[in-house]
């Protein structure tokens, strides 16, 4: 730490405000009141979904926040996201208040310790992991631990010299924003091309003199699933649920585990086999994933078996024909559901199957879509490392100016070489 820098705990240099409860005493007022759902990755405040409240004007006017007070996440987070988030206030007009799952930092002294720096402080702690030593769980949510929280110790320069190093990190920032998001639409104009291709590919080699038929006759059998949930363990048997059902293949990161029993008892009306599609009704409805070869999975709810008969069909074929966009659409016409879309056993046997080309025609195209997929996720892997060192970049920016190694010059020569 360069000479002349303070330091000091969280606790003496900041008010802490808990957050507001509606409470049901009047007069009220109507506020805007900031949630969890507004924190954003990168510190900042989204403030699309702010939620308008009547809230106790006797307990807002103790919790109304002021331009420069930081929100802080004290609980919530989840399995792989801890609590201990910050955002910045930067408004001056409107009244908005925080809830009780956050509280507010409010600066004791902002002509010695400016807020924005202090912000940018502590959220450099959190992304770099140093909250989540400060928390506990219960009934299923994180808790910050406050006290520890407090203790903080938080070192800073000369105000002038705080807010230079804002402005730097600003400047360079938005630089490293403008190339995330450069790379993030070149990873979409991947798919994009993937999938045009794939389509091309597709329609080049289909057959107009397959007669039409339902889904269920050209498949030796298409079954639901269990309509309860099964009881699951830490190891065992895959359990297919729909959020690991991808586009044609499994996504088993996270997947649940059931016993040799469950297994049993699940798979009595068929047994899952290797080429057997599995089709989501639910969430995101209409996914189909092939089950590859040497494994055994057993079905989870709101998803449905489908058997191929493989005289017409190789399963990844079928599996292309019904991710695409016409299939879709199709098998989408006809979900309920308000909020979530359902697709209906029925509708899933009736949906009309035409064009179908020969075997060895489908293994053509099932080759080439397998080279458009290995180049998209090439380029996917290249796309998703250029988007770690960026925030690898910040990480390391946050880390010279907080420890006095940062200068504008060193910035500029930082960021030009990696974005």
């Amino acid at each position: 730490m360069k000479d002349g820098w303070r330091t000091v705990t969280l606790g003496e240099a900041c008010h802490f405000i808990n957050g507001l409860w509606k409470g049901e005493t009047p007069p009220f007022v109507h506020v805007g009141v900031i949630r969890n759902t507004n924190f954003a990755k990168d510190g900042g405040l989204d403030f699309s979904d702010i939620a308008y409240l009547d809230v106790e004007a006797k307990k807002f006017a103790k919790r109304r926040l002021q331009y420069g007070d930081i929100v802080l996440e004290k609980s919530g987070g989840g399995p792989k996201q801890p609590v201990g988030r910050v955002v910045f206030f930067d408004k001056s007009e409107g009244d908005f208040s925080f809830s009780n799952f956050t509280s507010a930092i409010r600066v004791k002294e902002p002509d010695t310790l400016d807020p924005q720096y202090l912000h940018r402080y502590l959220h450099r702690l959190y992304v770099s992991g140093h909250t989540e030593a400060m928390q506990s769980h219960s009934t299923g949510i994180r808790n910050l631990n406050g006290d520890a929280y407090k203790a903080i110790k938080v070192s800073f320069p000369r105000l002038d010299e705080q807010r230079r190093l804002v402005a730097i990190l600003d400047e360079a920032f938005e630089a490293i924003a403008t190339a995330k998001a450069n790379t993030e639409k070149n990873l979409q104009n991947a798919r994009e091309m993937a999938e045009s291709l794939g389509e091309l590919f597709f329609n080049e080699c289909v057959d107009n003199d397959f007669e039409p038929r339902e889904l269920a006759k050209v498949c030796e059998l298409i079954v639901d699933c269990e309509h309860k949930t099964a009881p699951t363990q830490e190891h065992g048997i895959p359990s297919i649920r729909t959020p690991n059902i991808g586009k044609g293949h499994l996504i088993l990161d996270g997947v649940n585990r059931v016993s040799e029993a469950t297994y049993a008892e699940w798979t009595r009306r068929a047994v899952p086999r290797a080429g057997d599609l599995i089709l989501a009704r639910e969430a995101p409805a209409g996914n189909v994933a092939v089950i590859p070869k040497d494994l055994r999975v057993c079905l989870g709810q709101r998803t449905v078996l489908i058997r191929p008969r493989r005289d017409i069909f190789l399963p990844e074929y079928l599996a292309y024909l019904l991710l695409q966009r016409p299939s879709q659409q199709r098998l989408l016409a006809h979900s309920r559901g308000a909020t979530v879309q359902h697709i209906n056993l029925r509708d899933i046997r009736a949906f009309l199957i035409s064009a179908v080309p020969s075997l060895e025609q489908q293994a053509r195209v099932i080759a080439k879509l397998a080279e458009v997929e290995a180049a998209r996720q090439s380029l996917e892997r290249t796309q998703a490392r250029k988007l770690a060192a960026l925030e690898e970049l910040k990480q390391s920016l946050l880390h010279q100016a907080f420890s006095g190694q940062l200068t504008a010059r060193q910035a500029d020569r930082t960021v030009a070489a990696d974005v």
